[in-house]
């Protein structure tokens, strides 16, 4: 009886160890497709994440590189203007006289009226001389009087023109012509140098 007893529970336990170790064994097969799911899955999610950041890298680097070229291009044209600015004022590179003549006969043309008063610098007198309404008359391509007046408080480089009544003022400074041209002159440079698409434009008359 004794020898029963042990050998059933013998087979007992070793229905239970080998119980075990098939539970055990269901287990770590279990934890390792477990694993082996997690580590796709984390290993997927890492793509996206990586992907993600490189646009966002790429997409950086672009607007960057942009600025980069937009600054630099806006550089280069100041530098342009300064020494469209620097060049009048030394009267550089352009017969100053004639400049003058076409500046004040420019801005008589646009205007309404017969008489005209053309104020420069007192500075200038010596270099523009007495006899400059009559070099301007003959461009208006109508009958018009005009009257030169050299004043002391008159900025030299241009010319200012008003009507009999002052109501029209035509301030054509060279500097002052400068600033008004100075967008569309922009634009121009900027096409002709490639640095942006070049457009159809009117211009700027004045």
């Amino acid at each position: 009886m004794r020898e029963e007893i042990l050998a059933g529970a013998r087979r007992e336990g070793e229905e239970i160890m080998l119980c075990a170790r098939q539970d055990a064994e269901l287990s770590l097969t279990g934890a390792a497709a477990e694993a082996d799911r997690l580590y796709r899955e984390r290993l997927d999610q890492a793509r996206v994440e990586a992907s993600r950041k490189s646009e966002l890298i790429l997409a950086t680097v672009s607007v960057e590189t942009a600025r980069l070229r937009g600054a630099r291009v806006e550089a280069l044209l100041e530098s342009v203007c300064e020494e469209a600015r620097r060049r009048l004022q030394a009267r550089e590179g352009f017969d100053y006289h004639e400049a003058v003549i076409t500046l004040a006969a420019d801005a008589i043309k646009q205007m309404a009226g017969d008489t005209f008063v053309l104020r420069l610098s007192k500075t200038e007198q010596t270099i523009l001389g007495d006899g400059l309404a009559a070099e301007i008359a003959p461009r208006i391509g109508r009958p018009v009087n005009i009257n030169v007046l050299y004043e002391e408080e008159i900025g030299g480089g241009g010319v200012v023109v008003e009507d009999a009544e002052v109501r029209q003022v035509w301030d054509n400074h060279l500097l002052k012509r400068l600033e008004r041209l100075w967008p569309e002159l922009r634009r121009w440079i900027a096409a002709e140098a490639s640095f942006v698409p070049k457009t159809r434009s009117g211009g700027d008359s004045t």
